[in-house]
């Protein structure tokens, strides 16, 4: 028998797409692209066009365990479901009666699967009502979101499909061609329609290499250029005067701070860019209608990310570029989504004084460091620790406590989960239902399991159904089936500002019926043509209240980050090189990190210099060297080419420590220090050495 199924990306990338999956006898054979889906158009990335490697590893989790060696070294024995649960939810109610209580239990997950319903639903409800500490989910985008919202009210938004009507594209910050590849497609084709495609950004990515001009901006420094761009569009007068006088606020605070602190001569010495290259940029900008800028999150993961994105948001309303479809700036739709959370996952539930932790700051967590009582157990699922958190070596340090209790539900033998005292398997996307939304689109999906849990794997939602039941929680909290719940999430909430009324008449059966629906707004959705911004004013908040009264720059400003080689030259006299660590194309962050086929095509761990510093180090290209700082440091293999400029150092992540020669990566050298707003990482924010080790070439 064969049917074919539609399924939904879960991954953390903006295009969610949607997923066409046919399964003969109860395996899936195919996968790919569906071609009725507005946005993914008939096709997948490199990564997820062998998702089914992926469902069908051989090293798939395949039945709960318990850990009978040291913790690292991954060593486990098997036990059915009912030890394993019953275990859990002995050690953690002995742990909520104790002097310490249940906010010595802390919940630690992300974005491995986007899905309402295996990313905080129960999940959620679970540990409100057992009272543990609550977890700021910040390690990916809040800095950038609170830039946001203190400008606009709201992320940086339009349709992502109007980019085809954009006659001028900067992508800031944002390998599109990578990790928002659709949205790519729509930018190619605004070009042969005469659209000029610029990128600004420290590297030479696949988006610099295919775009019409490359801007090669010194890390953190994007809101000076910002600023620079604003001096020259007022004293060009290129502004949209009717713009700032109706939609704006702030307007003759900014213009003066612009003109008298941020000339082209200065912003030059502060970015790296020639003054040239900075006119030239803003007089085409302005004179280039529509305008957009693609932002993305790298560029806020610094010191400075928020005041950054929150700068670079101002641009728009300057030359009024929000007034036409393709026009404005764009970060992310996910407010556009009228998600019901406070049905989904039950904050009212939240004892009253329970702390919350921050968690790029997991190292200080799990070795004492904060505040409250010390984290006792640890239960992490949709994320990989280990690999990707900050000041990675004081991560592990923590992780191998024997007084920590530690619970990891994952698909694979993870770097984290080498460290758990009892492991679960986990399913896949294929496996089990879901629901979801998109920050890259603009239409809701639905995920149909495709073939029946493998092995002894189950859902997330399965999970704490049976840990909330071994606790003896309310049954009527955790009852509800996967199918009830995202009918829940799709209720009606009482939203106001942009996502009022999205939902409407889009309803679980309506999804199943018709496969993805788009959001209930208008074709060539523009929100701020009239203004309508959802600030505490109603306008593009150039001048902030809000700020003001935390005792912050109420006017946008250049924060350099914590470890910059202009503010901090006796740091840099140490560790000269400004590193950053994107994703590798091959992978997503950790995701797909053990997929052979994918981690051949990412070689080995790399790090990009440029040709002078390399001969300044004696490095030759190929040649094994070990990137470090006070913090840790890790091997990889020098590539010397043009792809950055002096100064900066690029190695593309994450590798799982495992895979790697010296048992670490990049995280070895990244601090848990948090941006200016939104406590988001600052993993950008990085200042290291290179040192060539002798005899070994690649």
């Amino acid at each position: 028998m064969e049917k074919t199924c539609l399924a939904v990306c879960p991954h953390d990338c903006p295009d969610t797409c949607s997923m066409a999956v046919t399964v003969r006898d109860g395996r899936a054979v195919d996968l790919r692209g569906d071609p009725n889906h507005a946005f993914t158009q008939g096709y997948l990335c490199m990564k997820v066009a062998r998702y089914h490697e992926r469902v069908y590893h051989p090293e798939r989790l395949q039945f709960p365990q318990v850990r009978v060696g040291p913790k690292g070294q991954g060593l486990f024995r098997r036990v059915s479901w009912d030890e394993a649960i019953a275990l859990i939810a002995d050690r953690f109610r002995d742990i909520a009666a104790s002097t310490d209580g249940p906010q010595a239990i802390l919940p630690y997950s992300y974005a491995g699967t986007m899905g309402q319903l295996q990313s905080n639903s129960l999940d959620r409800r679970f540990f409100h009502r057992l009272g543990a500490s609550l977890l700021d989910r910040t390690i990916c985008a809040t800095a950038g979101a609170a830039g946001c919202d203190i400008t606009l009210g709201t992320r940086a938004v339009f349709d992502p499909e109007t980019v085809v009507r954009s006659r001028y594209i900067i992508n800031w910050g944002s390998n599109t061609v990578v990790t928002n590849m659709h949205l790519w497609t729509l930018m190619h084709q605004a070009r042969k329609a005469g659209a000029r495609i610029v990128t600004i950004d420290p590297y030479r990515c696949k988006t610099a290499e295919k775009s019409d001009w490359w801007l090669p901006i010194r890390p953190g420094t994007d809101a000076a250029l910002a600023l620079g761009l604003m001096h020259i569009l007022w004293r060009d007068n290129l502004q949209d005067d009717d713009y700032l006088q109706r939609y704006c606020l702030g307007v003759e605070q900014l213009r003066e701070r612009a003109l008298q602190e941020y000339g082209p001569e200065k912003v030059a010495a502060i970015t790296g860019l020639p003054a040239g290259d900075i006119e030239r940029l803003a007089h085409e900008y302005a004179e280039h209608s529509p305008a957009c800028i693609r932002l993305n999150y790298g560029l806020q993961r610094h010191g400075g990310g928020g005041m950054a994105v929150r700068t670079i948001t101002c641009l728009p309303a300057v030359i009024g570029a929000w007034r036409h479809p393709g026009g404005g700036a764009l970060l992310s739709t996910s407010k556009l989504y009228a998600w019901n959370l406070a049905k989904l996952e039950r904050p009212d539930l939240i004892p009253p004084g329970t702390r919350t932790i921050n968690m790029v700051q997991l190292a200080e967590a799990l070795n004492g460091e904060l505040p409250g009582p010390p984290v006792r157990a640890l239960c992490v699922y949709n994320a990989n620790p280990a690999a990707v958190c900050p000041d990675q070596a004081k991560v592990l340090q923590g992780l191998k406590r024997d007084d920590l209790f530690t619970v990891v539900h994952e698909q694979f033998q993870t770097d984290t989960a080498d460290y758990a005292d009892v492991l679960l398997p986990a399913t896949t996307q294929l496996e089990h239902f879901d629901l979801h939304g998109s920050y890259g689109h603009l239409c809701v999906q639905v995920n149909e399991p495709a073939i029946a849990p493998l092995y002894e794997a189950k859902p997330n939602t399965e999970v704490f159904r049976l840990l909330a039941k071994a606790m003896h929680f309310e049954p009527e909290l955790f009852t509800a089936t996967d199918e009830q719940l995202a009918a829940e999430a799709l209720q009606a909430n009482g939203t106001v500002g942009l996502a009022k009324g999205t939902f409407d008449g889009i309803t679980l059966e309506r999804l199943k019926r018709e496969g993805p629906v788009r959001l209930n707004v208008p074709v060539d959705y523009a929100p701020f043509v009239e203004g309508g911004f959802p600030t505490p004013s109603g306008k593009c908040e150039f001048y902030s209240e809000r700020l003001a009264q935390r005792g912050l720059d109420p006017l946008p400003t250049y924060t350099p980050p914590h470890e910059d080689p202009q503010t901090r030259p006796e740091l840099a006299a140490r560790f000269p090189l400004q590193m950053l660590s994107p994703p590798a194309p091959s992978f997503l962050n950790s995701t797909f990190v053990n997929v052979q086929s994918l981690r051949q095509a990412a070689d080995e761990p790399l790090v990009e210099l440029h040709a002078q510093d390399a001969a300044q180090r004696g490095i030759r290209n190929g040649q094994w060297v070990r990137v470090f700082n006070d913090r840790g440091g890790f091997r990889a293999k020098a590539v010397v080419r043009d792809s950055v400029q002096r100064g900066v150092a690029v190695t593309l992540g994450i590798w799982w420590n495992k895979y790697a020669a010296d048992g670490v990566n990049c995280n070895t050298t990244t601090s848990s220090r948090l941006t200016d707003l939104g406590g988001g990482a600052t993993f950008f924010d990085n200042l290291v050495e290179v040192q060539a080790l002798e005899g070994e070439q690649a």
